[in-house]
């Protein structure tokens, strides 16, 4: 369940504009402020069926969401990428300084 959190707070950063307003506060409530279903339910006085199907559907959107744009695995890749050049520079360059301060500025 940890990981799929972490997951679905990563996918809001980057897709959850995209959510209507209800599925929003429900995910941030449900994955950032790890509210209960029950407690999404009462704070917006709606039934914990509700709750549960739009967040749900809210997962299935940011997913394809991700699937679509790939937003996520391109910062991944682009992270790798920065910290092997950071490797690099420390093995071959480990006094350039200006190398250094570029690399940070990547990421």
């Amino acid at each position: 369940m940890l990981e799929k959190t972490k997951t679905m707070n990563r996918l809001l950063d980057s897709y959850g504009k995209l959510l209507t307003d209800k599925q929003l506060a429900y995910m941030l409530d449900y994955y950032e402020e790890d509210f209960s279903l029950g407690e999404i339910a009462e704070n917006y006085s709606v039934s914990r069926q509700a709750v549960y199907d739009a967040i749900k559907k809210a997962e299935q959107l940011l997913t394809h969401y991700e699937e679509v744009v790939g937003f996520l695995e391109l910062e991944a890749r682009k992270q790798e990428a920065i910290k092997k050049l950071r490797s690099y520079q420390e093995e071959n360059y480990p006094k350039d300084l200006e190398l250094a301060t570029l690399i940070d500025a990547l990421g």
